[in-house]
């Protein structure tokens, strides 16, 4: 048994801790999966399909870790690259085409993807600064985001079925985490490529700072994967899962997940309940919460309810008074010399966090910091509120954003 199979089964079973093994961190190592299948364990899993007519790959790799992905797959498979398939345009899946092409004796790979892949890509483009911003704050990294994207060759609207050197690819388009994603099956070998339709994790379906995401379309996908009975799925972040089976209960799990969380917030929508009560009384089903797979260690289902009702109910949270509010710091200015000034708040934000209530700490030491935007104290305050905040979340996008937010010195625009 290989290593990362290895670490697939210890997850599966117990024996390991999800949050010992962070689907996010990088392995950067080479496992066959099936017969000439190669799965690469990196930021975003990379699969390489051998062919008679070179390889076929699934997902190229990170803007950051394209060449050391190619590194650790070439260490062993030295077929050409033919085809390379995005799974979506998120760049940490579709960078690095042309570290192939520079290979000895290497043609122009065929890119294949989603026809909205390059709406993406164009979208990326006019928001370059903000995607910058985001990157820092939900990875706590300093790298400026991408501004120039390597197309597709070859598009497709709903399926696409092709076929490379005796294999056959079968793409399907899926609206989940984005509106461009393909998952794709290869039936020969039964491996099925999920994207990030399945990350080892709670679905990435809420992210605060990100678009739209489609939780009710994304389980359906997730069934119609599981009707294939794959053998192997290759997920876009994590470990691979081996087994008819487990393969199964890993596809509809996830979208049993998805599907609660939709009809539960719908239900309530339809009563014309607010966002504030809706998010006091949705949870995840807890017997899923606690599967391995479906850990809230990256997103969360706070967020996913969010993203829901945004969805399907508009960004106005039901309160009157937040449809066109007073600006933030006039409000805070104004609270906080109801209650005698900053430093009132502040002692109070402090005595809540010693007490264990972060939550409301956070708002008291935000209007403390709105109200006196250049005060030092209230600041060095607020950094020790949001460091202890960071240091209670589990996952990742909450930790990025409370991280951030103990590191700032004065007030933002």
């Amino acid at each position: 048994m290989g290593a990362i199979r290895e670490v697939s089964e210890s997850l599966l079973s117990g024996a390991l801790n999800p949050e010992e093994c962070p689907p996010m961190v990088p392995r950067f190592e080479r496992e066959e999966v099936a017969p000439g299948v190669h799965f690469v364990s990196a930021f975003a899993n990379v699969v390489a399909f051998e062919t008679a007519d070179g390889l076929v790959m699934v997902d190229v790799g990170s803007f950051l870790f394209s060449e050391r992905t190619r590194e650790v797959l070439r260490s062993d498979v030295k077929a050409p690259l033919h085809s390379a398939i995005y799974t979506h345009g998120h760049v940490d899946h579709c960078f690095g085409v042309e570290h192939y092409e520079a290979e000895p004796a290497a043609k122009p790979v065929q890119i294949v993807a989603h026809s909205a892949v390059k709406r993406r890509f164009d979208r990326y483009k006019l928001t370059r600064g903000y995607n910058t911003h985001i990157n820092q704050r939900q990875f706590q990294v300093g790298h400026e985001f991408p501004g120039e994207f390597r197309e597709p060759s070859v598009t497709f609207e709903e399926s696409l079925e092709f076929s490379v050197g005796g294999r056959t690819f079968q793409l399907r388009h899926a609206l989940g985490e984005t509106d461009d994603h393909a998952w794709v099956w290869e039936p020969q070998s039964k491996v099925l490529c999920t994207g990030d339709l399945f990350i080892w994790a709670s679905p990435n379906c809420g992210n605060p700072q990100k678009a739209q995401r489609y939780p009710r379309e994304w389980a359906a996908a997730l069934r119609e994967m599981a009707e294939l009975e794959p053998e192997v799925l290759c997920p876009g972040h994590g470990v691979p899962i081996w087994g008819k089976q487990a393969v199964n209960a890993a596809l509809i799990n996830t979208a049993d997940y998805l599907d609660s969380l939709v009809n539960d917030v719908l239900a309530l929508l339809n009563q014309g309940v607010r966002l504030d009560t809706i998010l006091a009384e949705v949870s995840a089903p807890a017997q899923l919460a606690k599967l391995p797979y479906l850990r809230p260690v990256y997103d969360e289902p706070e967020f996913i309810v969010r993203n829901i009702v945004r969805l399907y109910a508009g960004w106005w949270d039901g309160n009157p008074a937040q449809l066109k509010p007073a600006r933030e710091e006039v409000l805070a200015r104004e609270l906080s010399r109801l209650v005698g000034g900053g430093s009132v708040l502040v002692q109070r934000a402090l005595r809540l966090r010693d007490e264990g209530d972060l939550k409301l700490a956070c708002h008291l030491i935000e209007i403390a910091a709105a109200a006196e935007p250049n005060s030092a104290s209230v600041f060095e305050a607020r950094s020790a509120i949001y460091a202890a905040r960071a240091k209670g979340e589990l996952s990742l996008m909450a930790r990025g954003v409370f991280s951030s937010a103990a590191q700032e010195k004065s007030a933002r625009r």
